[in-house]
């Protein structure tokens, strides 16, 4: 019995000892990740595999100049990446080197919206037509592709600037995709929906025709009168208030982001254009 004792300990503190180093690796990737370091962690895998083959193939010359690389490449790193690693320290001084890269689901949301009701406050202001797409659960993919790919983080400057007049992406809609603004100048499904006021554009019976058609959020800034109109699940709030707005996207993305294996809605419908 204590025998059996002793080795479930040590199958315990070896699980515990290979589980802590995986965690501090993916931790250092996590870190290095969008830096040039990456590149030199790819160049020093690179290196290693070579170093392997040569080594299993008896290629003595290849093996030779990989066993130089391998020696000499700590003092290499070092020096060409001294920046690096002063900020590393920097982190690990601080107590939050490990904290780097795990941004909770709730600063990501709190950061979208607050992008998104800024530049609506402005437009609103300035009456500058506005027509923004959210993707929630149900993919939205064909639409971003009859649009222009912008693949860019998602910002209040840039989604403001996308639709100020007389630009060349000011007309369609913008389709963002959790953190990024995905594509610019897309066209989106109208609603043929008897019920839509006569009075409303064509940017508001899009605006319909995609939630009719997809769980997509979308939100309207008239040109004409700048106020802010919401769309959902086939239903149009019209003239809300920007703190509205606000609570309406934390609510429904909120619920988007503890649900992605929402049942996707049945598509169909006519495209605008």
């Amino acid at each position: 019995m204590l025998d059996g004792g002793i080795n479930v300990l040590n199958l315990l503190r070896i699980g515990a000892d290979i589980a802590l180093v995986w965690y501090v690796l993916y931790k250092l990737i996590m870190l290095i990740k969008g830096t040039k370091a990456i590149q030199l962690l790819k160049g020093i895998v690179v290196v290693l595999v070579v170093w392997v083959l040569s080594s299993v193939l008896e290629l003595q010359t290849i093996q030779y100049f990989t066993n130089l690389a391998i020696r000499w490449g700590f003092l290499v790193i070092v020096i060409l990446f001294q920046p690096e690693l002063r900020r590393a320290l920097e982190q690990l001084g601080r107590g939050n080197i490990f904290a780097r890269g795990t941004k909770s689901e709730e600063e990501i949301l709190e950061t979208m919206i607050k992008s998104i009701v800024e530049s609506c406050d402005y437009m609103a202001k300035r009456r500058i037509g506005a027509l923004i797409t959210i993707e929630r659960d149900t993919g939205i993919g064909e639409y971003a592709e009859t649009g222009i790919a912008i693949n860019g983080k998602l910002s209040h400057q840039l989604l403001t600037n996308i639709f100020t007049p007389n630009t060349p992406l000011h007309d369609g809609a913008v389709i963002i995709k959790g953190e990024e603004i995905e594509a610019a100048a897309c066209y989106l499904p109208l609603s043929e929906s008897p019920f839509i006021s006569k009075e409303l554009g064509t940017r508001h019976r899009a605006a319909m025709g995609i939630s009719e058609v997809t769980d997509a959020i979308t939100i309207v800034v008239s040109e004409e009168t700048g106020n802010i109109s919401f769309t959902n699940n086939g239903e149009l709030r019209r003239s809300i208030e920007l703190e509205v707005l606000g609570k309406y996207l934390k609510q429904h993305l909120s619920q988007s982001m503890r649900m992605p294996e929402a049942k996707p809605r049945k598509r169909g419908g006519k495209r605008n254009g």
